[in-house]
């Protein structure tokens, strides 16, 4: 008798890359700037990148999520923490780039930033920050106090207190 039905077993691993950065822990914005300002300067669209990171905010790799156009990136959370879970990250840091030179985050960044603020909270994988890099010049939302800072710690989970810089002027 013919089978009719067929079920796949699938399997997700985690694929190490040649290394990038160094072992130094990043304990402020413009470290994770220092850190990976350079390397997203260099391109002329939207880079949404993830960097996991150890409980000492050591990093364990880092994650391309998207690659988009001239002014856009797509990030959506099962893709934004699939790296996180499989590298068994203590936190996250959000990161992308804006080729227009201008590092002011859009309202799209700033509902993409609590949406993943949300759900780490959720799978108690914190965002520590989110870092936009425009130029020689960045913009932290942990900096500009729409995420708020962790005792002894670089930035806190609480999406329910972030309000966009714009809405606080109001």
């Amino acid at each position: 008798m013919e089978q009719m039905n067929e079920l796949k077993i699938v399997s997700i691993r985690l694929v190490d890359e040649p290394p990038l950065f160094s072992k130094r822990e990043l304990t402020s914005p413009k470290a994770v700037f220092e850190f990976m300002g350079q390397e997203l300067q260099k391109y002329d669209r939207e880079f949404f990148c993830v960097l996991n990171l150890k409980s000492n905010n050591q990093v364990i790799n880092m994650n391309v999520v998207s690659v988009g156009t001239l002014n856009t990136a797509l990030a959506h959370p099962r893709e934004v923490f699939k790296s996180a879970i499989l590298s068994n990250a203590a936190g996250i840091m959000l990161l992308h780039n804006h080729p227009s030179g201008n590092c002011t985050p859009s309202r799209e960044d700033c509902r993409v930033t609590k949406r993943m603020l949300a759900a780490g909270e959720i799978m108690g994988i914190p965002v520590m920050d989110h870092v936009i890099v425009a130029g020689n010049d960045y913009y932290s939302f942990l900096e500009n106090e729409n995420i708020i800072k962790r005792d002894g710690n670089y930035g806190e989970n609480i999406a329910e207190k972030f309000v966009p810089q714009r809405e606080r002027a109001r």
